[in-house]
C-alpha cells in the first residue's frame, strides 16, 4: 500500500511515469523479439502497437480508471464510449498513432494482394527455358552426393562424439549448411554451447571448431579454429548473432542467417537482406546481404556478394516465387476458376553442385498436383538464374516408391531425389538408408519411365547397371558408360567365340586385368601381337570391388617406330625398274612391256 501512495497522481507525473514504463518495456521487447524498425515489416506494428497498449494501460490504471466509482450502471456501448473519451482526454497523440498504424497495415494489404497486382507477383522470378542435355552436365559419380542433410547432420554429430575434449562442453548445432568448399559439395555447421553453465565456461573463448561432413565420401570431420566463434545462434546475450545484425542494422529485415566458410575455412555469417517489392508487404524478395565475421563480429553489406558466398536466396523463396509465376500465367482469375496453364512446384527440394555454385532442384507439376512431372526447375541459389527444363516423367515421391520397391526385402528408406543427368537423361538419383540413417545402397531411376530402376551398392556400380538397362531399352547406347583409358605394353592374348563373336582378352604388362574387347568393336584388335603398345578405353572398375575381366571399348594401337627408307635393301628387280628411261605400261599379263 506504501508503495501505492507513492505512485504519481497528478496527470504530468501519469504521463511522465507512463512514459518511462512503455520504454522499459519497449526496450525488453525489442531486445528480445527484434523487430525491424521498418514499415514494411509486420513485427513492426505489432512491436508499436504493444507500446501504445502499455501506455494507454498506464495511464489508465494510474488515472484511477475512465471514471470514478459513481455506483451508475452502464451499458456496453456507454462504457465503451466513456473509455474513448478517456483516451481522447489523456492518450489522443497514442491514440491516433495506432489508429494510424492499423489503417496503414489496412491498406499496405490491401494494396499489396494478389488480385490487383498479379502481373507484379508473376514478374518476381524471371524464368528462362534450357536444354537439360546440353547445359546439365554429367557429373562424374565421385563428384555426386550420396548423403541427404538427416544423414550428414547425423554424421556430424557422431564425429562430435568422438572428441573427448569437446563432447562435455559442446555438442552438435544440427543447422547445417551445402555449400561448395574447394569444388566438393559439403555440409557445414557450426557447434554450441551444451548449456547455461559450459556458455559461461567458456564465452570468453568462443566455440573452438565447426563440423565439414563431405557429402561424397561421407567423411565427417571437426575443424579446430586457431581463434573462436564468437558470435552464434548459441550466444543468449548481444553476441547472438541475430541480435548482433539487429543492433547494427536496425532498419534492415534479415532472412535466418546461414553458417559459411570460405575458400581458407574462415567461418562467415551470411545474412540476406529482405526487401518488399511489391506494394508495402508483398513481393518479399532478396537484395544483397551483410556478411559477418564469425569471429570477430565485424560486418559489412554487399550489395553483390563473392562467389565464395553460396546461400544468398533459399529454396523456400525461389519456390514461393515460381508458384506466382505459374500461378497467374493467365492472371489472378484464372488462377482459381479454370486454371488453365497453370504450374506449381512440388512439396520437396535438393541441391546440386554445378560451376562451382550451389543450384537449388525442384520438379513442376499441373495445378492437380497428379503422380507426374512436367518439368523441373534449377535455380542458382546466390545469383537467382533460374532455368525451366521440359522433362515428363515422375513425380520426385513417385520415384522413391519405385526405389523402395527394389529393395522391399531389406527395409531401405529412399531420401529425397537429387537430380542428375546421366548418359543425356534426366535421372533421379536417390541414395537408400537403413533404420540408423547410414546410407547403405544407391538407386537410380528414369525421370521419364520411372520403372527403369537400377540399385547398388556403389554410385559407380548403380550407374553401371543403370545405363546398361537403358541400353537395353533402347534409350542409350553402352557407350555411354563411365569409361577411362589404360596405355600399355601387351603381355598376354586369350580369345574366345561368345555368341558368335571373336573376343580378344588382353592382358598388359604389370597388370592381372584382363580388357575384353570383341572384333566387330574393333577390327584392330586382329592385329595385335604381344609387345606391341596399345591404349584401350574400358569401362571404369567399380569401387570396392577386385575384378579379373574389364570391358573394353576401343583399341588403338601405339606409333610405329619410323623406318628410314635408305636403310631398307633394294632389289635387283627395283633396280632395273629405276634404271628405265620412261614409265612400263603394265599390260594384262603382268609383265612390263616397251
Amino acid at each position: 500500500m506504501k508503495l501505492l501512495r507513492l505512485l504519481p497522481k497528478g496527470r504530468v507525473g501519469v504521463t511522465l511515469f507512463s512514459l518511462l514504463v512503455t520504454a522499459v518495456v519497449g526496450f525488453v521487447a525489442f531486445y528480445v523479439s527484434l523487430p525491424a524498425l521498418n514499415l514494411q515489416a509486420n513485427e513492426f506494428y505489432r512491436f508499436v502497437g504493444l507500446l501504445c497498449i502499455v501506455f494507454c494501460g498506464c495511464v489508465f490504471l494510474l488515472s484511477g480508471g475512465a471514471h470514478t466509482n459513481d455506483n451508475v450502471v452502464r451499458t456496453g456501448k456507454e462504457k465503451f464510449l466513456l473509455w474513448l473519451s478517456f483516451i481522447k482526454s489523456r492518450c489522443l497523440p497514442v491514440g491516433l498513432l495506432f489508429v494510424a498504424l492499423v489503417l496503414v497495415a489496412v491498406v499496405g494489404n490491401l494494396i499489396s494482394m494478389p488480385i490487383f497486382r498479379a502481373g507484379d507477383y508473376r514478374q518476381l522470378l524471371d524464368v528462362q527455358t534450357g536444354d537439360f542435355a546440353a547445359e546439365v552436365t554429367q557429373i562424374s559419380f565421385d563428384k555426386i552426393p550420396t548423403l541427404d542433410r538427416t544423414s550428414a547432420e547425423y554424421l556430424g554429430d557422431r564425429q562430435m562424439g568422438t572428441l573427448s575434449d569437446m563432447v562435455s562442453q559442446f555438442e552438435y548445432s544440427n543447422d547445417s549448411t551445402q555449400i561448395n568448399y574447394k569444388g566438393r559439395p559439403v555440409r557445414v555447421s557450426p557447434i554450441d554451447y551444451a548449456d547455461l553453465v559450459k556458455w559461461l565456461t567458456n564465452r570468453s573463448n568462443g566455440l573452438p571448431a565447426y563440423v565439414l561432413v563431405d557429402m561424397v565420401t561421407q567423411e565427417a570431420s571437426v575443424v579446430r579454429l586457431d581463434e573462436g566463434i564468437k558470435y552464434s545462434f548459441s550466444e543468449p546475450l548481444n553476441r547472438n548473432i541475430q541480435r548482433h545484425l539487429r543492433f547494427q542494422y536496425p532498419t534492415m529485415m534479415f532472412s535466418t542467417p546461414e553458417f559459411e566458410i570460405d575458400e581458407n575455412g574462415h567461418p562467415w555469417w551470411i545474412a540476406p537482406r529482405v526487401v518488399k517489392t511489391i506494394g508495402l508487404f508483398g513481393g518479399t524478395d532478396i537484395r544483397g546481404a551483410v556478411l559477418v565475421d564469425a569471429v570477430t563480429g565485424e560486418s559489412e553489406y554487399m550489395e553483390e556478394v563473392p562467389t565464395w558466398v553460396d546461400t544468398l536466396y533459399t529454396p523456400a523463396l525461389i519456390m514461393e516465387q515460381y508458384n506466382y509465376y505459374g500461378t497467374y500465367v493467365h492472371g489472378f482469375w484464372n488462377s482459381i476458376f479454370g486454371q488453365r496453364d497453370v504450374t506449381l512446384t512440388t512439396e520437396g527440394y535438393n541441391y546440386i553442385a554445378m560451376n562451382d555454385d550451389v543450384y537449388a532442384y525442384t520438379g513442376v507439376t499441373s495445378a492437380n498436383a497428379d503422380q507426374s512431372n512436367l518439368g523441373f526447375l534449377l535455380c542458382n541459389m546466390r545469383t537467382k538464374e533460374t532455368k525451366y527444363y521440359v522433362a515428363p516423367g515422375a513425380t520426385e515421391y513417385a520415384a522413391e516408391r519405385s526405389a523402395e520397391g527394389e529393395v522391399q526385402d531389406l527395409g531401405y528408406d529412399a531420401t529425397f531425389p537429387l537430380l542428375l543427368n546421366v548418359a543425356g537423361e534426366p535421372t533421379y538419383f536417390i541414395p537408400l538408408k537403413d533404420a540408423t540413417n547410414l546410407v547403405k545402397m544407391y538407386a537410380m531411376v528414369n525421370v521419364a519411365q520411372y520403372q527403369i530402376v537400377a540399385t547398388g551398392t556403389t554410385v559407380s556400380a548403380c550407374e553401371r547397371n543403370y545405363i546398361n538397362m537403358l541400353a537395353d531399352k533402347g534409350i542409350t547406347q553402352q557407350e555411354d558408360l563411365p569409361r577411362t583409358s589404360v596405355t600399355g605394353t601387351v603381355a598376354e592374348i586369350r580369345t574366345a567365340v561368345l555368341e558368335g563373336n571373336s573376343v580378344y582378352f588382353l592382358r598388359l604388362d604389370g597388370s592381372h586385368v584382363f580388357y575384353a574387347i570383341s572384333a566387330a568393336q574393333s577390327r584392330e584388335v586382329v592385329t595385335v601381337n604381344p609387345g606391341d603398345i596399345v591404349t584401350i578405353d574400358h569401362e571404369t572398375p567399380v569401387e570396392g570391388e577386385t575384378t579379373a575381366i574389364l570391358d573394353g571399348f576401343s583399341l588403338t594401337l601405339g606409333t610405329p617406330k619410323p623406318v628410314d627408307p635408305e636403310a631398307l635393301p633394294v632389289s635387283p628387280l627395283q633396280e632395273s625398274y629405276d634404271v628405265l628411261p620412261y614409265p612400263p605400261v603394265w599390260s594384262g599379263t603382268g609383265l612390263p612391256m616397251n
